[in-house]
């Protein structure tokens, strides 16, 4: 259990504060010897503890041994690289498809010069940058998706 000092809410000028908004930081709790001597360590021992305890009931268990004689007949990156595999994969130049895939990180750097207002946060007020990320989270799934899929069909999906 952690030492903590109640706030005085009959204090006028605590309500004052906190009638501004101003929250917990500005009625006197103090980060130590509070935070940082009582309630930071537990949370470290229970994040230590719950790390443990799953290693201890669930264990990671060990592939089989690496054959380097039998290559499998589909090799998956990661779930993540996917996209890029599959980029790799259809495009038949792979300087091509390297360009292809450097070309997606230098697009996303030009979209706040296309669209220049970023005082704006509100997704339906900049309507490039919500486009293009709409458009690059169908592209990536389409190409996630794609990627699991045999070579023949892979860019259709297998739809059509």
């Amino acid at each position: 259990m952690s030492t903590l000092k109640k706030p005085d809410l009959s204090d006028p000028q605590l309500r004052a504060k906190l009638a501004k908004g101003m929250g917990h930081n500005y009625y006197g709790e103090p980060a130590w010897p509070n935070d940082l001597l009582y309630v930071f360590p537990v949370v470290m021992m229970g994040t230590l503890a719950l790390c443990v305890g799953l290693a201890v009931l669930d264990p990671a268990m060990v592939g089989e041994p690496a054959d380097p004689f039998a290559t499998p007949l589909e090799i998956l990156p990661e779930w993540y690289f996917w996209p890029v595999f599959q980029i790799l994969r259809t495009v038949p130049n792979k300087l091509l498809g390297i360009v292809a895939m450097a070309s997606i990180p230098l697009g996303l750097m030009l979209v706040p010069f296309i669209e220049n207002v970023n005082k704006f946060q509100n997704p339906f007020r900049r309507p490039v940058a919500t486009a293009v990320f709409l458009f690059g989270t169908a592209v990536t799934l389409w190409l996630g998706i794609g990627a699991t899929l045999p070579i023949d069909i892979s860019l259709t999906l297998g739809l059509f």
